[in-house]
């Protein structure tokens, strides 16, 4: 866990402090697939600004997830550039809690836990080996990049019959 101790940073306010921490950064689990980052330790550029009733805490990061594509299975990579921001008040405005980020306790700002979230948060709807991915066959399972194919359209189950003929009446 990658950690910040802003009590050992002198800044008075208007200053800032700039900073590149190598940051641990978990596997994700999505939809029951893991998706490794590389590297598991990123490089991350951090800035913290004093103000005159707290902090703004800024991150910057580049990464790469591994894992299954959506569609297909096969092994992708995406990159990602994740940038944020939050905010700390000083103390005796800490009561509001728009006012304080999460990730900041006793005075030691969460680094990992913060890039985790920020990542999560720029992950695209579906992870893909490529936009045009045609997925695996429905009904062989097969790769459809690989070998695209159809299938002859089988005959319907029997015991569907009454609500297909109520569909046709409707």
């Amino acid at each position: 866990m990658t950690m910040l101790d802003l009590r050992t940073l002198r800044i008075r306010s208007g200053e800032q402090v700039e900073q590149q921490r190598a940051v641990e950064l978990e596997p994700y689990d999505l939809g029951g697939q893991r998706y490794e980052p590389r590297p598991a330790d990123p490089e991350a550029d951090l800035t913290v600004t004093r103000t005159t009733d707290g902090l703004v805490l800024e991150l910057d990061l580049e990464t790469r997830l591994a894992g299954p594509c959506f569609r297909c299975l096969t092994g992708t990579e995406i990159a990602l550039r994740v940038r944020g921001r939050e905010y700390q008040a000083a103390r005796g405005a800490e009561e509001d809690e728009e006012l304080r980020t999460p990730y900041v306790e006793d005075d030691k700002l969460d680094v990992s836990r913060w890039a985790r979230d920020a990542v999560a948060l720029a992950l695209p709807e579906k992870i893909l080996c490529r936009e045009d991915c045609a997925g695996l066959c429905a009904v062989c399972g097969r790769d459809l990049n690989a070998e695209p194919h159809t299938h002859e359209e089988t005959a319907a189950d029997p015991r569907w019959g009454a609500l297909a003929e109520l569909r046709d009446r409707l």
